[in-house]
């Protein structure tokens, strides 16, 4: 049973930085791409950034601007976004997702094969 389980959310300041988690389990990491989207209230989901285990490559959106980095611990079957200098337009549930690789490349809602749960990224002005 895939199991994709986030935290690390919480309240920040603008400009502040706050590391999230998604604890992984259940798949095999080398079908998969995993990575990040979020939803602000009222907003669709949209990608924030994924990575793939097998080869190290990275995908961000241009939304982070440079301020966020994923990065994953295998032993620990741990991915993480690190974020800095946040923005009040980042308040939004973040979710881990996987995506089959046999389905292509293509960092997409519509895409993605499982889902966490969620933490919630509250930034305040």
């Amino acid at each position: 049973e895939v199991q994709l389980v986030e935290s690390g959310g919480g309240l920040v300041q603008v400009g502040g930085s706050l590391r999230l988690s998604c604890a992984a389990s259940g798949f095999n990491f080398d079908d998969y791409y995993i990575g990040w989207f979020r939803q602000a209230p009222g907003k669709e989901r949209e990608p924030v950034s994924c990575l793939s285990t097998r080869d190290g490559s990275k995908f961000q959106a241009s939304l982070v601007k440079g301020r966020f980095t994923i990065s994953s611990d295998i032993t620990k079957n741990t991915v993480y976004l690190q974020m800095a200098r946040l923005e009040s337009e980042d308040t939004a549930v973040y979710y881990c997702a996987i995506k089959s690789r046999a389905r292509g490349w293509g960092w997409v809602s519509a895409g993605v094969d499982y889902w966490g749960k969620g933490t919630l990224v509250t930034v305040s002005s």
